[in-house]
């Protein structure tokens, strides 16, 4: 009696004969030759293995391997998967990391390296290969221009803009001793940590969020600074010491936002990001990074702009300009209205004013 036969591939049991089993050897025309046992479930088996193979997932997202990179891609998706049912499912949405140059080089100050985009151009060229579907950023890193055929169309709601102070020893950057080192990559906090602290030391200090809080605690360094944003992501706020306010340490541009870019020509995958798209932080995000632009910042220049909403609805742009070592600083600010074109409008002029005060001393 022909029983019913199982293989690795099928889940179901695959009974060699289709429908009801006939009571006795069906009659082949002349000629022909009967089928061999089991060559019905070898067939079977090569569609479903065929389909595994070519089974792939409907998002792809690229981003960086660092733990904050990654707890922002893992943010990007679980969004998708709130918002889109078919992405909800297993395997839908797949993770690529990919490691930039600013991972690669990590004995240099990011000055040192120079050029644009030393976080995000390998990203940038994975999708434009289409070896991934979208690009997840922190905003700050983004060159103030795209790559030709890509666009970004969505911002996520801002995280905490401002900087965090670490330190093992004091409760703040005013109580720090004379001669006490403070490390951090940023040009940005080095300025104007020595403008208001001049007696103190800055030294590099490169590697992600765990890395930092490792030398700080073997003692290479008295203190760090860190963006609050990034410890909240990764659930280490209770290493902060202190949260600087915004007048105490004026943002990056940028800072606390994700951008998630994808392919001008892609509609579907634009269709996906833009419905995560947070409209206030997108608008700020474009006001800061018009007062960038004018400015044609790079690493080399430390720059800080913070654009928000006040209680009556208005765009407050505060932005600065500094020399590294903190004997310069320029600031200025604009007020007006929240919407697009006035809030570029306003970075734009704000830039432009610093630009011509700067001179080639900054």
């Amino acid at each position: 009696m022909r029983t019913a036969t199982h293989h690795p591939l099928i889940t179901a049991p695959c009974n060699l004969w289709p429908g009801p089993r006939p009571t006795s050897s069906p009659v082949l025309p002349s000629g022909s030759r009967r089928p061999r046992r089991g060559a019905l479930v070898v067939r079977a088996a090569v569609v479903v293995e065929q389909e595994a193979k070519t089974k792939i997932s409907l998002v792809r997202i690229g981003t960086r391997g660092s733990p904050l990179a990654l707890a922002q891609a893992y943010e990007t998706r679980d969004k998708l998967m709130a918002s889109h049912s078919e992405l909800a499912e297993e395997g839908a949405i797949d993770i690529v990391i990919i490691k930039t140059t600013g991972d690669k080089v990590l004995d240099q100050p990011l000055a040192d390296i120079g050029g644009k985009g030393l976080f995000t151009k390998e990203i940038d060229e994975a999708l434009l290969e289409g070896r991934i579907d979208i690009a997840v950023h922190s905003m700050k890193d983004v060159p103030t221009y795209l790559p030709a055929g890509t666009i970004l169309p969505c911002n996520l709601p801002r995280e905490d803009v401002r900087d965090a102070f670490i330190c093992l020893t004091v409760k703040s950057l005013a109580e720090l001793p004379a001669g006490s080192v403070i490390g951090t990559a940023s040009l940005r906090r080095q300025s104007q940590i020595l403008y208001r602290y001049p007696s103190l030391k800055v030294v590099n200090f490169r590697g992600n969020v765990q890395t930092r809080l490792k030398k700080l605690n073997e003692g290479e360094v008295q203190a760090t600074l860190l963006a609050l944003a990034g410890l909240k992501r990764l659930n280490m706020t209770e290493n902060v010491t202190a949260i600087l306010s915004v007048e105490e340490m004026l943002p990056a541009i940028a800072q606390g936002a994700i951008g998630i870019a994808c392919r001008s020509n892609d509609d579907k995958m634009a269709t996906y990001i833009a419905s995560l798209n947070h409209d206030d932080t997108r608008l700020a995000v474009a006001c800061e990074r018009a007062f960038l632009e004018t400015l044609d910042g790079s690493c080399r220049t430390p720059i800080a702009g913070y654009a928000h909403r006040d209680s009556d609805g208005n765009c407050v742009l505060r932005c600065l300009v500094a020399s590294p070592d903190g004997t310069r600083v320029l600031e200025t600010s604009r007020k007006g209205l929240y919407a697009l074109d006035d809030m570029v409008a306003m970075g734009k002029d704000a830039g432009k004013e610093l630009l011509s005060k700067a001179g080639p001393g900054i």
